[in-house]
């Protein structure tokens, strides 16, 4: 009588090969992350795959929270930032009875990333949340008198929230965008005060005699971050991520508004700056300026097709990275 036959299975050589060197490739990027860096850098790619200058791919999905007044869902590589707009009516300020208020913020939870631990905002969101309010509110994107319900007594205050639910890298570019969309989704109810009661009323927004109104932006104020990190003194990298960040000597964040103009450049560290020759230093006030020169040219270009973007945004839309610049 003959035996039923087995078959056995084993794993190739070079299966086996592979799962070693990829082993050996995650533990060497954990112990040596710069030198990895480095090593990829010398071969014209990042470990992501991107050439220095290429940005990650966008994707944005407006209306993603059906309770806030306007919302928006920002996909940056693998940065994900939630945001949403909720109207609350408050009285104005003493010297400013005509004008309302805008409060952006940004959450970096524990959940996004374990580089960030539970309990009160982290600094790092605490700074991002004091330069996003200082773009979205110096850069005039929404007039607050055009918040007020009734002079002197009954404003908007618009809360624009924004929380990252998977943090890798450049939070502050995604950010901007996220609260631009929101602010441009978002749809506020007709509101009337009244002087005698002393009280303000709002019709619900999806009346059909009093309808609610879509916020009116200066379209022509629209902020867009574009943020870069140089590395060794002589790489410019676009759209850093979570793993090149703290590798950077400097950051560049510079913010362009819809017209193309110069808007804002924030730079932090004090990296100096080198020629190609290696480990020779020069004159760093020169090259400082011809490094955030190249930085503003290459925002510029990435700038027109993030407008774009923009531009075609509805409900759901989609940027690819292979829109290079």
């Amino acid at each position: 009588m003959s035996l039923p036959s087995t078959t056995v299975t084993t794993a190739t050589p070079l299966s086996s090969d592979t799962q070693s060197e990829s082993l050996k490739a995650a533990i060497f990027q954990r112990l040596h992350p710069r030198v990895y860096l480095e090593r990829f850098l010398a071969e014209g790619i990042r470990p992501d795959g991107r050439t220095e200058a290429e940005w990650r791919t966008v994707d944005i999905n407006i209306g993603s929270i059906s309770t806030a007044n306007g919302s928006a869902l920002i996909r940056m590589g693998g940065t994900t930032i939630v945001c949403g707009v909720k109207a609350e009516i408050a009285e104005p300020e003493l010297d400013r009875p005509n004008e309302g208020f805008l409060v952006p913020n940004l959450d970096l939870p524990a959940i996004c990333s374990s580089k960030f631990k539970p309990g009160p905002p982290s600094e790092e969101a605490q700074i991002l949340s004091e330069r996003l309010n200082d773009v979205l509110v110096a850069s005039n994107i929404l007039s607050l008198s055009s918040l007020c319900i009734h002079p002197g007594q009954s404003v908007w205050v618009l809360y624009v929230d924004a929380t990252c639910i998977n943090y890798d890298g450049n939070a502050f570019d995604a950010a901007v965008l996220a609260m631009v969309c929101a602010l441009r989704d978002t749809i506020l109810p007709q509101a009337t005060y009244d002087e005698v009661t002393g009280r303000t009323t709002c019709s619900p927004i999806h009346s059909n005699s009093k309808p609610g109104l879509k916020l009116k932006l200066n379209e022509g104020s629209i902020p867009i971050g574009l943020s870069f990190g140089v590395f060794g003194g002589t790489r410019i990298l676009a759209d850093p991520t979570s793993f090149e960040e703290p590798l950077l000597d400097t950051s560049v964040s510079i913010v362009i508004d819809a017209r193309g103009q110069l808007f804002s450049v924030n730079q932090t560290g004090v990296g100096v700056l080198k020629t190609g020759e290696q480990d020779m230093e020069v004159d760093t006030t020169v090259n400082k300026e011809d490094a955030l020169l190249q930085c503003i040219s290459l925002a510029k270009e990435r700038h027109h097709k993030l407008k774009e973007l923009l531009n075609t945004a509805s409900r759901v839309t989609h940027y690819g990275s292979s829109d290079r610049t």
